[in-house]
Formats: structure tokens, C-alpha cells, sequence
């Protein structure tokens, strides 16, 4: 199941830092919190989420068995 798409889509982050700058072709997500900045980032078959999917309710689970599913 797909959790991207024109509807907002909430994770729970909780960290005080980020990454600012993602290269373009990496980036899969973006947050917004005062200021824009990468939530996912993947390359090739290394994928990084700045976030807790644990914690973020149907789309954090959702998001956790696409990962189980790669």
C-alpha cells in the first residue's frame, strides 16, 4: 500500500535536528517544521527515515510493512 500522496501525510518526530539538504534524486519525503527538511531519503538499497513510523500511528505501521516487504 502506498503512503504517498497529495494528502498530507503525519510522522512523529521528536528530535531537535534534521537534515536541512538532501541531494534531489534521494529525497523521498519532506517535512515541514518552520522549515523545510528530508524525513526519507534513500539510495539504491540504503533508506533512511528522520522520524519514528513506531509512533505515528496507521501510516508509521504502513510505512514499517512496506519496508518488511523490500
Amino acid at each position: 500500500r502506498d503512503v504517498a500522496g497529495e494528502a498530507p501525510r503525519y510522522i512523529y518526530h521528536v528530535h531537535s535536528y534534521a537534515v536541512m539538504q538532501a541531494p534531489e534524486d534521494d529525497l523521498l519525503a519532506t517535512c515541514t517544521y518552520d522549515a523545510r527538511f528530508a524525513a526519507i531519503v534513500g539510495h539504491g538499497n540504503v533508506w533512511g527515515v528522520q522520524g519514528h513510523p513506531e509512533k505515528s500511528q496507521e501510516v508509521g505501521l504502513q510505512l514499517l510493512r512496506n519496508f518488511g516487504r523490500m
